[in-house]
């Protein structure tokens, strides 16, 4: 199933192998036409970190595996053959994947360990063009204020922690939190567009 995610109105020029609107609307601020490929979830748990699989080689693995799925996807439903793009945004504090808090609790943990700590997002990006795939990752360093409790708990009572990596948007409230990056802003959005536009440009399309 895809989903026409295109301001312009023109035809698509790549599909999106992401349901993350933060995504379209980063292609969307580059004027890039695309669809969204909506591809059902493999049974199990949602993107498991395998043992012993380190946090950057995790991140690196998932984005692969959804763009391999979406080829494998589009080929199966005889889709044109447009490149498709696939990402994966981790958080990651000492080594440890911080992932989507299950719960308001789970937001809360994550939370309290980012107050006044320096962590890593990790997005990386996979292209699949015909039979090729591109791979880039971005990392960027990202520093947390010490928070207090009652601005932890009024940012989970906002909703906007849920379904977010490390249970934080900077895009949103959470921008106040942030104190210093090195890196990609857009990469902790969750799409670099430095990375994402070389990779575009080697499956041959024309970016900005």
């Amino acid at each position: 199933m895809t989903d026409t995610a295109n301001p312009s109105r023109s035809s698509p020029r790549l599909y999106l192998a992401s349901a993350s609107p933060r995504r379209r609307e980063l292609l969307n601020q580059i004027g890039l036409a695309h669809e969204v490929l909506l591809i059902p979830a493999p049974p199990g748990e949602d993107e498991p970190q395998h043992p012993g699989e380190s946090a950057a080689d995790y991140v690196q693995r998932t984005a692969r595996d959804k763009a391999l799925r979406g080829r494998d996807w589009m080929r199966a439903h005889a889709m044109p053959a447009l490149p498709l793009l696939a990402a994966d945004t981790t958080v990651i504090l000492a080594g440890e994947v911080l992932g989507k808090p299950a719960d308001r609790d789970d937001a809360l943990r994550i939370l309290r360990a980012l107050s006044g700590a320096t962590h890593e997002v990790h997005t990386a990006v996979a292209v699949c063009s015909g039979d090729r795939l591109l791979e880039a990752v971005s990392i960027t360093e990202v520093r947390m204020r010490a928070l207090q409790e009652d601005e932890i708990g009024r940012y989970c009572d906002s909703g906007e922690p849920f379904g977010k990596a490390g249970a934080y948007g900077i895009q949103g409230l959470a921008g106040t939190f942030v104190s210093h990056i090195a890196g990609s802003y857009t990469g902790v959005m969750g799409l670099p567009l430095f990375e994402t536009a070389n990779l575009l440009r080697e499956a041959g399309i024309q970016v900005p």
